[in-house]
């Protein structure tokens, strides 16, 4: 089949190279994509939140599925009008995205579905702010009710930051601490089968140690050795085919990849937050272990028809995303600066690590730097500690004036 990808971060590089493997995929297109996806997919001029302009560039291509990548064009409803235009599509619908669109919205779904989450209060005014923040004390948690590019969340101990924080969100969720670790599971469904992946764990902080500002995910690992080996079937039954079915019962049946972000607390699991998209970077260390085709797997929970995917099959190994990213990140990034090394990665380290581009884009035989993060340099090895090797390794390769990243991603996981 034909598969068009929508997006130009580092998921959907994984995403296109993931599809750039599978025998099934007989042309792969991506809008409008970055000069790494330009290496595995041929890319193309588009809005990705226009709706009509990407099932217009869709039945130019007669492609025989779109997946779109980013959740800005779920929320604003771009997988309604590829499916209008009758062309599979994986990704939810507007009213269903809403789960990752509005926090408000998806603690009202968990309320009906009896999904185990954070208690917390939803505020729009000043005075609602102080009651939920004297209500539950430090360590507080604020959450942007809308979309935020996955740092619209502050936990702090400092009440006037929280204060500062909610005050400057038109509408926003006050919650709850969650004690205990943090893991990210996806599911792939048709709004009916729930298809669970692989658990993965991401590194939310700038800094070394889980210090400094919150940012959109500075690395990530996956398998799990810590975790209970019952997690992915307790939180199917108790999180995901509950939030599914629910949705469903509403009239708005969820479509595509639910994403969940838990903490795994003293009293059990509690759901931080939903996703309605792949998330960034744990994207790159699940697919790097998936052994399944991904393509058919995606075009079964687009046509309704995931009931009849066989159970899918994973390499044993491990995988560990390492974040590259610019000058003053997460702040407003420098952008510009030439990206050097990416051959020697290539040449040295293939097919045990390799680069997929975050924010990049090619100026004549350069490629520059062109967001927040750049680069997503993901390995796989035996085990985490063979996978974060091979992932540091090619990170010193890579020269990018002033970049920053993490020393520390799945250190404690591996043994180090």
């Amino acid at each position: 089949m034909k598969v068009l990808v929508i997006g130009g971060g580092a998921r959907e590089h994984a995403l296109c190279r993931s599809l750039s493997l599978d025998p099934d995929v007989t042309a792969l297109h991506c809008a409008p994509g970055n000069a790494g996806i330009a290496e595995v997919a041929e890319l193309h001029p588009v809005d990705a939140l226009d709706g009509a302009a990407v099932a217009a560039l869709a039945g130019e291509l007669d492609a025989g599925l779109v997946v779109i990548g980013p959740e800005a064009p779920l929320v604003a409803g771009v997988a309604d009008a590829v499916r209008a235009a009758g062309i599979p599509c994986f990704g939810p619908s507007k009213e269903a995205a809403r789960l990752e669109g509005s926090k408000a919205f998806a603690k009202d779904v968990m309320a009906a579905a009896g999904v185990p989450t954070a208690r917390s209060y939803v505020c729009t005014t000043p005075e609602e702010i102080d009651t939920a923040l004297d209500a539950f004390g430090a360590p507080y948690v604020v959450k942007d009710d809308g979309l935020a590019a996955g740092k619209g969340v502050v936990v702090t101990s400092d009440v006037e930051q929280a204060r500062a924080h909610a005050r400057s969100c038109e509408r926003v969720v006050i919650e709850e601490f969650l004690d205990g670790p943090e893991v990210s599971l996806f599911a792939i469904t048709d709004g009916s089968t729930v298809l669970p992946l692989t658990p993965a764990q991401d590194f939310k902080r700038a800094l070394d140690g889980d210090e400094g500002p919150n940012t959109g995910g500075m690395g990530a690992y996956s398998p799990l050795p810590w975790a209970d080996p019952k997690l992915v079937d307790e939180v199917l039954q108790s999180v995901l085919q509950p939030t599914v079915d629910e949705l469903r019962r509403r009239g708005t049946p969820f479509s595509g990849l639910l994403y969940a972000g838990l903490a795994i607390t003293s009293r059990g699991v509690r759901v931080i937050e939903f996703n309605a998209r792949f998330g960034d970077p744990e994207t790159q260390v699940v697919l790097a272990r998936l052994r399944t085709p991904l393509a058919r797997v995606l075009l079964h929970s687009a046509n309704g028809t995931l009931d009849s995917q066989p159970p899918l099959t994973w390499h044993e190994s491990a995988a560990v995303t390492v974040v590259v990213a610019s000058h003053n990140y997460p702040g407003t990034p420098r952008t510009g600066d030439p990206i050097t090394g990416l051959d020697e990665v290539a040449a040295a380290d293939a097919p045990h690590a390799y680069v997929l581009h975050a924010g990049t884009r090619q100026e004549g035989d350069a490629v520059v730097s062109a967001g927040g993060r750049v680069l997503s340099v993901t390995a796989v090895g035996e085990d985490l500690a063979e996978a974060r090797s091979r992932a540091y390794a090619a990170v010193e390769r890579i020269r990018l004036d002033g970049s920053q990243h993490r020393t520390d991603i799945a250190r404690t996981a591996a043994g180090d």
